[in-house]
Order: structure tokens, then sequence, then C-alpha cells
């Protein structure tokens, strides 16, 4: 006879911490340990339930009062530039794109360590050394690529000439999408938009491999940080339990209440889990 086991992951609640992305607030997560045969397949599962990767750790915001924090991610079929992303397209078309493994480099280390002094000097990743950078973009179980974005030295266009990067992602191949882990780039680039223009380049990615999503991580309604994501077309957040179209930004509420998040005991008997192989018995 054949049987089909489902993945029982344990899930686990992190302690409240001071929110990131709205002053006064407290956040807490809800998490589970990625690894073994199906990591890839929960991978999978989960991130069309809203959850995000961390090296082996999937997890999704789960605060006591607090629903602000929104996954997101863009309908490639449904996106069409307008025309600032047609200039920033256009703006970084000398760019050179190269996906490689997940290795961490000195270079990639070094543009990530300018990129956070510059933008985010006081945050929780500020303190990031070689070690644990590699760890980040090494420590995957699942199918993983780096992007990396390179110009020319002072311009020049020949073979002999070099290249420096101008900015990199770590992003995860589901089976439904590109997932953008995380991107840095060179800060002293600032009017190129750099950041706009990876996901740009990650919606061109995912088109050309006939890939329906990108995820972008989460949208925060009154975050500065965050807000931008509601400028690209064809975003859709995952809310009430459900993939939907943002429509307009400013309909969602960012306000606490004391009922607003289901208890954490039945957030967990909501999630999904993907089936194992069969097995006979």
């Amino acid at each position: 006879m054949r049987h089909t086991l489902p993945i029982a992951p344990q899930f686990y609640v992190t302690a409240p911490q001071p929110c990131p992305y709205l002053d006064g607030r407290m956040e807490r997560k809800l998490f589970t340990a990625l690894q073994g045969d199906q990591a890839e397949q929960l991978n999978d599962t989960l991130s069309k339930q809203g959850f995000r990767r961390s090296q082996n750790v999937l997890y999704r915001p789960s605060c006591s009062d607090c629903t602000a924090c929104l996954s997101a991610r863009i309908n490639v079929a449904a996106f069409t530039t307008n025309r600032s992303q047609r200039r920033t397209i256009k703006r970084n078309a000398h760019l050179k794109r190269e996906a490689t493994s997940p290795w961490a480099t000195e270079d990639q280390y070094s543009l990530f360590r300018r990129y956070l002094d510059s933008r985010h000097a006081a945050g929780g990743m500020a303190d990031m050394d070689i070690f644990e950078f590699a760890a980040m973009v090494e420590e995957t179980p699942v199918r993983s690529r780096v992007v990396e974005y390179k110009r020319k030295l002072n311009g020049v266009a020949t073979p002999d000439s070099g290249s420096e990067l101008a900015a990199v992602c770590l992003t995860d191949v589901l089976d439904d999408g590109l997932s953008m882990v995380y991107s840095f780039y060179e800060p002293s680039m600032i009017n190129d938009s750099l950041g706009t223009y990876v996901i740009l380049d990650h919606i061109e990615i995912a088109r050309s491999a006939e890939l329906p999503y990108v995820y972008l991580g989460y949208w925060v309604l009154g975050s500065p940080k965050m807000g931008y994501k509601a400028g690209f077309s064809g975003l859709e957040i995952y809310k009430s339990g459900k993939w939907q179209p943002i429509g307009d930004p400013s309909l969602h509420s960012s306000e606490t209440h004391p009922l607003s998040v289901d208890p954490i005991a039945e957030q967990v008997a909501q999630i999904a889990l993907p089936e194992a192989r069969l097995t006979r018995g």
C-alpha cells in the first residue's frame, strides 16, 4: 500500500523585540527550521504562505497586535514598467549580470559593508563580520544563486580593463518564482536607483524562465524603508491567508489592535504543509 506522509516541522515564536520598521512597536516572528531532504519542498510551500528564508530558517511576522508587515510579490504577467522604471533600466544598461553559485567573496563583503555603513548603520546587521556574511550567503539548503551586477572600471569597455561590483542579490529559485532573499548595492551610485533596477532585472529573469512571481519580502505600511515596493505594478500581498492585489495602499491599516492577530496555535494549525515522498507499507 502506498502512503503519503506529511512533513511536520516544529514551529517556534521569537521573544518580542523593538520593530525595525515602525517606531514604538514590538516585533515577533513565527519560525521553523529548514533542513533535511524535504527542505526545498518546504521552502516552496511556505513561501506561498508568506514565509521568508534566512539561512536555514523560515520565518513570518507574528506580532501580538500588529499586521502592518505583509508579504509581497510581483505578478510577472501583470507587471508593466512606468516611465521612471524605464529610465532606471536605461541608466543601468551598461551593467553586466552574472549568476553564480552561493559562494561569498571578499568583493561582495566589501560592497556589503559599504552599503550597511551608508544605508543601515544602526540596523541589526551592522555588526556582521565576514564569517557571518559567508554564512548568510552559503548556508542554504535550497536552490540559491548569487546574482552579481558589474560595471567597467572607469567606464572603459576593454577586455583587460576589469570590472567592479555595483550590486548583488542573494536569490532563491522557487517552483513558482524567484525570491529575493537579500540585496545590496554601491551606495555612491544612489542616483542610479540600483535597488529598483535589481528588482526590475529579476522580473525579466523570471519572465524569461516562465516563472510567474518575484517575491520581494515584506511591504510595511507606514515604513519609508519598505513602502517603495508599492510602486511596482502587479504587486500582490499575502493578507487574511491569501494573495491579493495590493490595490490602493492607503486603504490598508497599520493600526494596532489586540484582536488583529490570531493566536499562535491557530496560525500554526492553518499552515498548509507539503506531503513527503510516497512510501510503501
